[in-house]
């Protein structure tokens, strides 16, 4: 299926910064006597955001320098204009498969019952890590809300008519070209306020900042 994502830095770094819990809570899981149902459930997650990871346009423009034996992104870039011809701000057609959606989603719900455990996820309840200062369950909540806000992200269904306009816009070379009918264009902002809001909700500021990339 395919997803429209933003060439945002907020939701970018939103994502990235999934990889470090994902990967302690696995290490964590995995030092246990025994294999569970949670480090599966993680590390088909983890293989998952990988893969969505390398179809991010902001991940294939800061790696231009592949690995040896690995060809760099090929994702074009978009560039996107109004109806009146201004340049917006650049959405991103992204092909992700269902499987690789179950998988995070699956780990999300996974982190739900953990922010409600005191001991975490893996933990039976009252095992706390002490290295916790802030309290048993603050860091697993706050994980649990920023990987909600990025599973709605992409998760967010595009406008049809907006999808296939990005979709079969000019390509120019490494560059495409897409060019906004004035009803596009307004489904076009209303996607974007959504995707605002999903992300930067609950803090006046930083909400204000975000919207200040689209407008």
């Amino acid at each position: 299926m395919y997803v429209l994502i933003p060439d945002d830095p907020v939701f970018f770094a939103k994502f990235q910064s999934l990889e470090e819990p994902l990967l302690r809570h696995l290490h964590r899981l995995h030092g246990a006597a025994r294999e569970s149902h949670d480090e599966h459930v993680i590390a088909d997650a983890y293989d998952s955001w990988v893969q969505v990871l390398l179809k991010l346009p902001l991940w294939s423009r800061w790696h231009t320098d592949a690995p040896a034996g690995q060809p760099p992104g090929e994702q074009p870039r978009y560039v996107l204009h109004g109806a009146n011809g201004g340049q917006l701000a650049t959405l991103y057609p992204i092909e992700v498969s269902a499987v690789d959606l179950g998988r995070l989603t699956a780990c999300l719900d996974l982190f739900v019952l953990g922010a409600r455990n005191p001991g975490g996820v893996g933990r039976p309840p009252g095992a706390a890590d002490p290295q916790d200062a802030a309290g048993p369950s603050a860091e697993e909540e706050h994980l649990t809300d920023v990987f909600r806000r990025v599973m709605e992200v992409l998760l967010l269904p595009p406008p049809r008519f907006l999808l296939d306009t990005v979709r079969q816009g000019e390509p120019s070379g490494p560059v495409v070209s897409v060019n906004l009918r004035s009803e596009e264009e307004a489904d076009y902002r209303s996607f974007c306020e959504e995707i605002v809001t999903i992300l930067s909700s609950g803090d006046t500021f930083a909400h204000r900042s975000h919207r200040a990339l689209y407008y």
